[in-house]
């Protein structure tokens, strides 16, 4: 009972708890797996009916859980694109706000980053998928709580250098921080796999629901670390 429609260009946010459903929406959408019940369509055509090599091209997924093989940086970023020149791969780095700390490797984008990235810290690997999926240039981008692992500081960072990198792509932020998705076009809330709340961020903050107290609460967080 989840129905929701994301215009062409413009950014949705899906916030909710661990084991909320935000997930399994990003890999429905990917076509990781098939609904049981109901229809996701992309420009009105049921993903079904799409070819899946196709879909997949068209879609840059970044996930919580960052994959990164045992290989230098710069080959990492260059999944998204093979024949990426070294100022696409730059500007990619730049725009996930990863490129001041690959400078300060010895190697820099020639650092070996060991098997599953183990050299590099999380929100380092985060970086660099969000990277990667930047430089395929993807008409839709999906990051599933892939800023899990930077303080909050970084993440806004992040984030206004993403709203730019996707102006006119189609975008998914997945996350339980509230300060994830306030900028986005359409927020949606889940709970154990329901759909409570939905609209912007003004929207949701005068509701008095679920989102205005995980908004507060997040806020007095932040308030109290610094």
């Amino acid at each position: 009972n989840i129905s929701f429609k994301v215009n062409k260009g413009k950014t949705l946010a899906i916030l909710g708890k661990t084991g909320s459903g935000k997930s399994t929406i990003a890999a429905l959408i990917a076509r990781m797996y098939d609904a049981d019940e109901g229809e996701i369509r992309i420009d009105r055509r049921p993903i079904k009916k799409l070819n899946l090599n196709s879909l997949r091209e068209s879609i840059g997924f970044v996930t919580q859980d960052a994959f990164l093989f045992s290989d230098t940086i710069r080959d990492n970023i260059k999944i998204g694109k093979e024949n990426a020149t070294d100022e696409e791969v730059e500007k990619a780095a730049e725009a996930a706000y990863i490129l001041h700390n690959i400078e300060q490797f010895s190697n820099k984008f020639d650092t070996l980053v060991g098997e599953r990235g183990v050299t590099l810290s999380g929100g380092q690997k985060q970086r660099i998928s969000i990277a990667r999926a930047l430089i395929a240039d993807p008409e839709i981008l999906i990051f599933d709580d892939c800023l899990s692992a930077v303080d909050t500081e970084t993440e806004e960072i992040i984030l206004r250098n993403l709203e730019n990198a996707t102006k006119g792509k189609t975008a998914i932020i997945i996350s339980h921080r509230a300060s994830s998705v306030k900028n986005a076009d359409q927020i949606i809330v889940l709970d154990d796999g329901k759909m409570i709340e939905s609209g912007t961020h003004d929207d949701l903050i005068n509701n008095n629901g679920y989102y205005q107290d995980i908004y507060n609460q997040q806020l007095e967080e932040k308030l109290t670390n610094d």
